[in-house]
């Protein structure tokens, strides 16, 4: 499972030109399922990310998680990020997990971050999306497991 995180000011997206999830303040996650992901994956990611220090304390230093700064999450899926770019010029996406599964954990991690007391929102999994966010920092992470 991989998760692209981004501190956002703001973030949504569109589907259709209608708004399906937006977020003040907080992190805008991109979660790619790959072949051979678990829950146990979504757990670890979940926890990783809500307790990830990336927001400013009063000293400017990245202190702070999103669970200290009581921050939102929107979870847009993603399967490009298991995209394989090490051959030719066209990824293959023979890593990325089969739609069904996909979703599941998609959702499960989206469940797993309720959980933790995180406001989520979400796009909606297989559909054409339209992301438009603010980046603030910029600060950008790559997660992994």
């Amino acid at each position: 499972m991989k998760a692209l995180i981004q501190r956002v000011t703001y973030a949504h997206v569109k589907v259709n030109n209608r708004i399906v999830g937006q977020i003040n303040a907080g992190l805008l996650v991109f979660l790619g399922v790959q072949k051979g992901d678990k829950t146990e994956n979504a757990d670890f990611l979940s926890k990783k990310i809500c307790n990830l220090r990336i927001f400013e304390d009063e000293n400017h230093k990245m202190n702070k998680s999103l669970l200290d700064v009581k921050g939102q999450m929107l979870i847009v899926s993603q399967f490009t990020l298991c995209g394989d770019t090490s051959r030719g010029n066209r990824p293959g996406f023979e890593n990325a997990a089969l739609p069904d599964n996909a979703n599941a954990l998609y959702q499960y991690f989206t469940s797993a971050v309720g959980k933790l007391g995180i406001k989520t929102q979400n796009g909606i999994f297989g559909a054409d999306m339209k992301v438009e966010l603010l980046n603030d920092g910029p600060v950008t992470f790559m997660l992994e497991k």
